[in-house]
């Protein structure tokens, strides 16, 4: 008796320590509020594509599949993470505006493991604007869903899109390590479009992801840190 009695305290201890430990580090959805969103959303024109297509509830479902994002190290860790993460989303759908890339193209690279598709073209997409057949053959293969012959889906589905984000985010690129490792902002910037943005000298752009993330920084009440350009 006095033994399953040590037992059930012990279990109820644990159980307590991780709820605290929740509580302390927070959720996604606890710096990333539905106002924080609305705020974004609602600087895009009207009119635009996304602000009927990208939802709140899927961004807080995606990110739930993804349990590193967000909830990597301190409080403010997550804070700057989460800003990053938005900041480039931002930038790259002009406010949660755009969907599609405008200037469309087939983006089809020689690939043996990821071949295009025939047909179908590989230009950007969803919150991250996902590029090229290789990065949708993986990011469908990592989510178990056939992006590599039916990409539209990504401009199609708001989870699967707010998905192939996360994917590009946390798996497919060094952004979630960088920002949480204390690489800095320019970090992800880099991983995003550095061969264009950075390497290519377009300041005005880099500029516009810079201040974005130390604008949504401010809101979360969190230093942005260093190394903020690339």
């Amino acid at each position: 008796m006095a033994t399953h009695f040590r037992v059930n305290v012990i279990f109820l201890w644990l159980a307590f320590a991780l709820s605290a430990l929740s509580i302390c580090r927070g959720a996604v959805s606890d710096i990333a509020t539905q106002d924080f969103f609305n705020g974004i959303l609602s600087a895009a024109t009207d009119g635009c594509a996304g602000k009927t297509f990208y939802t709140y509830t899927d961004f807080i479902n995606a990110a739930i599949s993804f349990s590193s994002f967000g909830t990597t190290g301190t409080s403010d860790d997550n804070k700057r993470e989460i800003a990053a993460f938005f900041a480039n989303v931002a930038h790259e759908t002009t406010n949660l505006c755009y969907v599609e890339e405008i200037a469309k193209s087939d983006y089809c690279s020689s690939n043996t493991q990821y071949p295009c598709a025939s047909g179908q073209q590989y230009y950007g997409r969803g919150p991250l604007q996902l590029t090229g057949n290789g990065n949708y053959g993986a990011a469908g293969d990592y989510l178990g869903v056939d992006l590599l012959n039916n990409p539209g889906l990504v401009a199609q589905d708001d989870l699967t899109s707010w998905k192939t984000a996360l994917w590009f985010w946390n798996v497919n690129s060094n952004c979630h390590t960088a920002i949480t490792s204390g690489q800095g902002f320019g970090a992800t910037i880099q991983a995003i479009n550095g061969a264009i943005e950075c390497n290519g000298g377009n300041t005005d752009q880099v500029n516009d992801r810079i201040s974005r993330y130390t604008n949504y920084c401010s809101q979360f009440g969190v230093d942005p840190g260093s190394n903020l350009s690339c």
